[in-house]
């Protein structure tokens, strides 16, 4: 048996020709299992403590509901065999079955069967076969196929002492038992195989990997590359899963392991930052540059040096009075400017240069409608994406997309872009596009994006844009951002139609 089963079976003890091993039989579970259990209230279950028979008289099933889960993989069954002398010659082998996740009705159902498999077959070895029956036939015999119910309490007492169980009161103890050894037997499985990393593509064995909370797994080197990477470039909001379609969060404790002291604590600190920048109420004291909240007023009091100052200019706070806009900040400068030293002294005009530079960083860029930091648009269209929320919005109107902007009102592409691609269609391009969709000429419309005139060949009324490639409908010309037909399900517009 040792040489069968290996690890799995355990010699307890040998006393002469008597002998006790005990096997752990790991019984496969279908992929689409439930585990379900009935879990009691807190009255039940202090009832059920305060006295030993509880079980016994009975339960109020009003007092149960039903909680279900899914584990891949299940406590094994543990088989212990007590072979006496007369073994196998005359007597069969004494024996119990321990399944924590049965009730012993059924325990005491499993060994029944080995009792008539040993009577079919007297004087006959028979501990090889009753493995392998539990472990292929087990389940079938009790009929589960699709849910294993534990916590039965059925009212009629075991009378086979040979069946243990642990599923008495599930509620306390067995759910998280079962699922956290199937959490425990599926890494096991996870570390003496070998896996393929999704980033250098290198197979390596998966001890050498890092398992991320969203199940997606990286080896260990491309891990810390990619997070030093993250975090000297002061990107730490884009520091979530490399998985391009899952963007799950890495937990801080698994970076702890990956980041070395110094980026841990840069990290930790850009973090921090990246949060308070995207508060809108939270603004610096132009003193200490301490972070303070301000009101519905734009009025902030800095804790530290107790100095009260606008949110918007700040300057010392200014009630009942508008705010200074740059250009009186740099009249005030040259109002100031001290014809006897030709110059403004250092301070001021460090205060001047700053002014001028925000000036032009007003002029040729947009506030992200979240966190408002400025940013700037150098080619493309007008869809923009903030790097430092992720907030996508307009550039033109500066509006949220995702609080129902709508295209119609700002084009998606600036008129100077649309008519520098215009102006690379040469005029024998412009004839054979003509030419080619002459028959067609009744479909042409222009993209709900970019304004391109396109045309409609066939029935599919999906569109992309030739110019600007993105999707819209032909029918009612609304855009479709997700690139999906979800817009043509239901009661709303038809893929496919034909044109008269």
């Amino acid at each position: 048996m040792e040489a069968i089963y290996g690890d799995n079976v355990a010699i307890l003890s040998r006393e002469g020709d008597l002998k006790t091993l005990q096997i752990m039989i790991h019984v496969q579970i279908p992929d689409d299992v439930t585990i379900t259990t009935k879990l009691l209230n807190v009255d039940e279950i202090l009832k059920v403590e305060q006295t030993a028979i509880a079980l016994k008289v009975g339960l109020d099933i009003s007092s149960e509901f039903l909680y279900s889960f899914q584990v891949q993989h299940l406590p094994p069954i543990v088989l212990t065999c007590l072979l006496p002398k007369s073994y196998p010659s005359h007597n069969p082998p004494h024996f119990t079955i321990y399944i924590e996740w049965l009730d012993s009705l059924r325990i005491s159902s499993l060994c029944s069967m080995l009792d008539s498999k040993w009577m079919d077959q007297p004087g006959q070895e028979v501990i090889y076969e009753w493995v392998e029956w539990l472990r292929n036939s087990s389940l079938l015999h009790l009929g589960i196929d699709k849910e294993i119910l534990i916590g039965s309490y059925d009212k009629s007492p075991c009378l086979d002492r040979r069946s243990i169980t642990m599923s008495v009161l599930p509620n306390v103890d067995i759910p998280p038992r079962l699922m956290n050894y199937s959490d425990e037997k599926c890494q096991d499985i996870f570390r003496r195989s070998l896996h393929e990393c999704c980033i250098c593509f290198g197979k390596y064995a998966g001890t050498e990997f890092v398992r991320l909370p969203c199940k997606h797994f990286f080896c260990r080197k491309c891990m810390e590359t990619y997070s030093s990477m993250h975090v000297e470039e002061g990107t730490v909001n884009m520091l979530l899963c490399p998985d391009i379609k899952c963007g799950g969060a890495i937990p801080p404790a698994l970076l702890k392991n990956l980041l070395r002291d110094g980026e841990f604590e840069r990290w930790e600190s850009l973090l921090l930052q990246k949060s308070l920048d995207s508060m809108s109420d939270v603004v610096y004291c132009p003193r200490c540059e301490i972070a303070c909240i301000k009101d519905q007023d734009h009025h902030a009091q800095c804790s530290k040096c107790l100095f009260s100052f606008c949110g918007v200019c700040r300057y010392k706070r200014h009630v009942g009075q508008p705010c200074l806009t740059p250009e009186l900040e740099i009249q005030m400068f040259k109002d100031k400017f001290s014809p006897m030293k030709g110059i403004l002294n250092l301070k001021e005009r460090e205060k001047m240069n700053q002014i001028l530079s925000m000036m032009v960083i007003n002029h040729y860029s947009k506030p992200c409608p979240s966190c408002k930091i400025a940013i700037s648009r150098i080619s493309g269209c007008n869809r923009m994406v903030c790097s430092n929320c992720g907030t996508i919005f307009c550039y033109r109107c500066g509006e949220a997309i995702d609080q129902g902007h709508s295209w119609e009102k700002c084009r998606l592409l600036q008129v100077e872009e649309i008519e520098e691609r215009e102006a690379r269609i040469t005029g024998r391009d412009q004839v054979t596009w003509s030419t080619r969709n002459e028959p067609f000429a009744s479909r042409v419309h222009p993209c709900a994006y970019c304004g391109e005139m396109n045309v409609k060949v066939g029935s599919n009324n999906f569109m992309q844009c030739w110019s600007c490639h993105d999707h819209y409908c032909y029918l009612c010309r609304s855009l479709i951002l997700d690139y999906s037909y979800h817009h043509f399900e239901g009661e709303g517009c038809k893929l496919h139609t034909l044109e008269k």
